[in-house]
């Protein structure tokens, strides 16, 4: 069957449906990156670490454990998760394996952050 377009209304702006997809299909990239974000950020566990970790640039599972009063393998989740969504990456120090923001991401999660940061921006 061919790709038709059907409509129940009287008269579709069948010009404005294709530029809407042709907008959709060259946003998509950046559509699918902003919905990854969202994705994992959506996690009320995940987004306090994601913000803790913005917060103080850096810090280790042990860290994240004591502040949010989780076990560390929790964290470790989580921290697997968000860095294999391409929104962390690590460095190890020694024994010690630091995570930080990907700075490739800062510009989707910056919002997220601000949103935390100035509540009255949500209402």
């Amino acid at each position: 069957m061919k790709d038709r377009i059907t409509c129940i209304r009287d008269a579709a702006d069948v010009d404005q449906i294709y530029a809407c997809k042709s907008v959709l299909k060259e946003k998509e990239i950046q559509i699918s990156d902003v919905s990854i974000a969202l994705t994992l950020a959506g996690n009320e566990a995940r987004l306090k670490i994601l913000y803790l970790i913005q917060k103080e640039r850096e810090l280790c599972v042990c860290d994240l454990s004591d502040i949010l009063g989780i076990s560390v393998p929790a964290v470790s989740q989580h921290l697997r998760k968000l860095k294999d969504g391409g929104l962390l990456q690590k460095k190890r120090l020694g024994q010690t394996i630091l995570y930080s923001i990907n700075t490739e991401k800062l510009h989707i999660l910056g919002h997220l952050f601000a949103l935390i940061e100035e509540p009255q921006l949500v209402s």
